[in-house]
């Protein structure tokens, strides 16, 4: 569904990403891993167009992107959902939601499309008309995921989705993603929380420096606490 082949990525003068490459297939999870700064946003970024110097071949579905704008990516079916969330104050949770379809062509019933997306996410279905911010940081992480969500795209692109929220929404949340996956959701998820990530993934790649350095099934990388503490320790 997704393949990344030689990968190259600048900030400024700044090589990040050099010679990345991955893949994941229809209805899988597949972990990012590593440490901080090894330039695990900077390939989430990179696949969603937000960084100008970039370099490689990128395919979704088959079509090639590496050359399209962010907003024609999501068109082809890739939806990105940032560390920050970027939920947008002063609206609803149902507002914030329909942000997510709203230059969807063909999109339907937008009212349907929010109680269909809702089902999944419990906790949203009871907030629909609070304010988005004002509700706590774990469930901003599922309205960011959900609005991703809502329309139905190809591929998700998870940026430490667990990062700054309380244990007991960590574990709801790795639930909901082994649910989504269940539904035949495909993701590529970075998270420093390796065990939970791992738990729920089909395969992981670590990167270090930039460079793929390690690939294996999500089971094995679990059970090997070598390579963890070399290259995803703290």
């Amino acid at each position: 569904m997704l393949r990344i082949e030689n990968l190259n990525a600048w900030y400024d003068r700044s090589h990040v990403l050099q010679g990345v490459s991955l893949e994941v297939n229809k209805g899988e999870i597949v972990t990012l891993m590593g440490r901080n700064g090894a330039g695990k946003t900077t390939t989430l970024r990179s696949l969603m167009g937000l960084l100008p110097k970039r370099e490689g071949k990128t395919t979704i579905d088959g079509t090639s992107f590496l050359d399209l704008a962010a907003h024609e990516r999501y068109h082809l079916g890739l939806a990105y959902v940032p560390e920050d969330r970027r939920i947008v104050p002063g609206l609803t949770v149902k507002e914030n939601l329909e942000l997510g379809v709203i230059s969807k062509k063909n999109r339907g019933d937008m009212s349907a499309l929010v109680d269909e997306i809702a089902e999944t996410f419990p906790r949203l279905k009871e907030r629909l008309y609070q304010d988005g911010t004002s509700m706590s940081g774990g469930e901003q992480q599922m309205l960011a995921i959900a609005r991703a969500m809502i329309a139905k795209p190809k591929v998700i692109l998870l940026d430490e989705p667990s990062e700054g929220i309380m244990p007991v929404l960590v574990e709801e949340m790795f639930e909901l993603f082994a649910k989504l996956k269940q539904q035949g959701v495909t993701i590529l998820l970075v998270e420093q929380n390796v065990q939970q990530a791992l738990k729920i993934s089909d395969r992981a790649y670590i990167l270090d420096q930039g460079q793929i350095v390690f690939h294996d099934t999500a089971q094995n990388l679990l059970n090997n606490d070598e390579i963890q503490q070399k290259y995803c320790a703290v």
